[in-house]
């Protein structure tokens, strides 16, 4: 029997756990908490993210849960237009799901060959010689032929086989809040609830979950939205956070105001935007009977500017499973490790570098800085999204 441990129960950990099992093998799922949860807003899933998760036989979970995402064009704060809505070109439209509804779709594709264990955070790695990959919390050790540390940015099995990887602020802090639609402002017809405005440092996306009424009682359905702004996180309380969010987003284009207006402090979720400086040099660490691999923030956590963090850990897991469903514990499951780094690595670090040069154009200061970025803006960003949107669409499941 074929073993694997995945520590994270994220939605990479989720998505890795249960490909593993559908193709046989016998998983232990580690979580640090002490439940396997889901955070309380929602996400969207660009055309990579959405092949990822039909790659791993989710299809018909995501279908049954996704939104599709209209293309409305990005404003100024002026309300100007920066780049002109346009309809996306079959199949690259993206999607928008709650968080939590793509978590239970997650979970219940783990089947019974998954075993959660919560509770567990993971202190040692072992990877030493001809010794089976382990992880261990001080009181247990966690063998198995493979492990997949899908532990996120903080994961502590990077830190002791890729040390080269330093967290480091990206510069920014992020708020996200779901409405749900009994909260949600009434717009006028001609007014579309989804859009995008961009600013000196800030920025301000929402979307639609599904239509007003579509889930009866349920919180799940609503506007998502996520605001971006440059600096620190912010240490006050929720309800300070609204109020300074409410100040800053004061005069951009409507529904931005009626959205923050709904908005009540208890749907805020503060986010401090971190990522990986340098990238680990590997991905895949081959030992033993067959070797660990990195998998999702563990691996390439970047800032969300171009929504491709989830996308990759789908990709992460979609192509691990392609490559280990018939590698056998030896030579086999350790040349699939190493494969799996050579795949990987040089796409993410592609998507990674295009996420940081967004993120330059973002957070420009100072008023020189500023003044020549807001001139550039109509140039550069078009051609920024237009690289990002390619990425998004080019990458295919591994045959």
């Amino acid at each position: 029997m074929r073993t694997a441990v995945v520590v994270g129960a994220g939605i990479g950990g989720l998505a890795v756990a249960g490909a593993l099992a559908r193709t046989g093998w016998q998983v232990t799922l580690l979580e640090r908490g002490d439940r396997v949860r889901a955070e309380r807003t929602a996400l969207i899933l660009w055309p990579n993210g959405v092949r990822a998760l039909r790659a791993l036989d989710l299809g018909a979970g995501l279908d049954a849960i996704a939104t599709p995402l209209p293309d409305t064009g990005i404003r100024r704060p002026d309300g100007h237009w920066l780049v002109q809505p346009r309809p996306a070109p079959p199949g690259r439209a993206p999607v928008v799901v709650h968080r939590e509804d793509l978590h239970d779709t997650l979970v219940a594709g783990l089947g019974d060959r998954v075993e959660i264990r919560t509770g567990v955070l993971v202190r040692s790695v072992r990877a030493e010689g001809g010794d089976r990959p382990a992880v261990g919390d001080g009181r247990t050790t966690f063998e198995a032929d493979l492990v997949v540390a899908a532990d996120g940015i903080d994961s502590a099995v990077r830190r002791r086989l890729a040390p080269e990887s330093a967290v480091v602020s990206s510069g920014c802090a992020a708020w996200r809040a779901v409405i749900p639609w009994y909260r949600a402002p009434r717009l006028r017809p001609d007014q579309p609830i989804g859009g995008e405005a961009l600013g000196a440092g800030y920025r301000f996306v929402a979307a639609s979950l599904g239509d007003r009424g579509s889930s009866g009682g349920s919180t799940r359905g609503g506007i998502y939205w996520v605001a971006t702004a440059a600096g620190a996180s912010r240490p006050e309380s929720a309800e300070t956070q609204l109020t300074l969010l409410r100040r800053w987003y004061a005069n951009w284009p409507a529904p931005i105001g009626d959205l923050l207006a709904a908005t009540e402090p208890d749907d805020l979720v503060q986010q401090e935007v971190r990522e990986l400086r340098p990238l680990p040099r590997e991905y895949g660490f081959p030992t033993g009977t067959g070797g660990f691999v990195l998998l999702g923030d563990s691996a390439h956590a970047m800032p969300h500017h171009l929504g491709q963090g989830a996308c990759l850990a789908l990709e992460d897991a979609a192509t691990l499973q392609s490559l280990v469903r018939e590698a056998i514990p030896g030579p086999a499951l350790r040349a699939a490790v190493e494969s799996y780094s050579r795949l990987r690595r040089p796409r993410t670090a592609t998507v990674v570098r295009q996420t940081r040069r967004m993120s330059a154009v973002l957070q420009a200061r100072g008023r020189l800085a500023l003044r020549a970025r807001d001139a550039a803006l109509g140039q550069i960003t078009p051609r920024l999204l237009g690289s990002a949107a390619s990425a998004a669409a080019q990458w295919q499941p591994p045959a």
